[in-house]
């Protein structure tokens, strides 16, 4: 007497939807349930290209800072045209909040924040904090250059004078990294995506590593004040 065994129909109906799944993962183009889960190379294009475009943007803001303050400080030695230079100048801050307003547009339209954020914030509050100084810088030696002024001062050499620089200059990095700071903490709150901003968290601990490198200065010229060089 011959027997056969034969599968249960539940058997049969598992058995075809295992060969019709092999089917679909084994046909080129065919999506599956795992690619709602995968980064498309489109998406990663275009986040790479608008942080490309970003970097640009710091960049030219960069460059945008010089021309404007050379533009001004032209218009009132060398051209001796005050207002118009002084306008100028007045314009120069303008640059930080064309650079802020392009940040927010692109993290406004759904972008991942990347290392061209948080190098756009770190400039903007390096900017705030030093921009009076480097302006004051061109100023003396425009002044000096085209208008007789005094010679521009250099920093002092030593001595209590030399420690009090590096403590005022220490004074705006910190303002500086409190600013960008303040900046990155506002974008992540604005956003409200933590998968979006990671990489702004490690902004906050890159810019308090250089604050904190920063400071080795005033305080080695605290504990060990530069002298006079002699000349023998």
């Amino acid at each position: 007497m011959h027997a056969s065994i034969s599968a249960s129909p539940r058997e049969n109906l598992v058995h075809r939807d295992d060969e019709h799944a092999y089917i679909l993962r084994t046909t080129p183009g065919t999506p599956t349930a795992d690619d709602d889960f995968r980064p498309s190379r489109a998406d990663d294009g275009t986040i790479e290209k608008g942080l490309h475009v970003l970097i640009a943007i710091i960049a030219a803001c960069e460059i945008g800072f010089w021309v404007v303050l050379a533009a001004g400080l032209v218009a009132r030695y060398v051209l001796r045209l005050r207002r118009t230079g002084a306008a100028l100048l007045v314009c120069v801050p303008l640059v930080d909040v064309a650079l802020l307003a392009a940040t927010a547009i692109d993290l406004q339209g759904g972008g991942t924040a990347g290392f061209a954020h948080g190098l756009a914030a770190a400039y903007i509050g390096y900017s705030i904090a030093f921009g009076h100084s480097m302006v004051r810088w061109a100023d003396e030696r425009f002044a000096h250059r085209f208008a007789g002024g005094p010679p521009p001062r250099g920093k002092p050499g030593h001595g209590r004078a030399r420690t009090r620089y590096e403590w005022r200059e220490f004074g705006k990095a910190a303002i500086a990294t409190a600013i960008a700071c303040g900046l990155l903490l506002t974008m992540i709150a604005w956003v409200g995506d933590p998968g979006r901003t990671e990489a702004l968290n490690g902004w906050l601990a890159r810019l308090g590593m250089v604050l904190a490198i920063w400071s080795l200065w005033p305080i080695t010229h605290t504990l060990w004040p530069a002298k006079p060089s002699t000349h023998t």
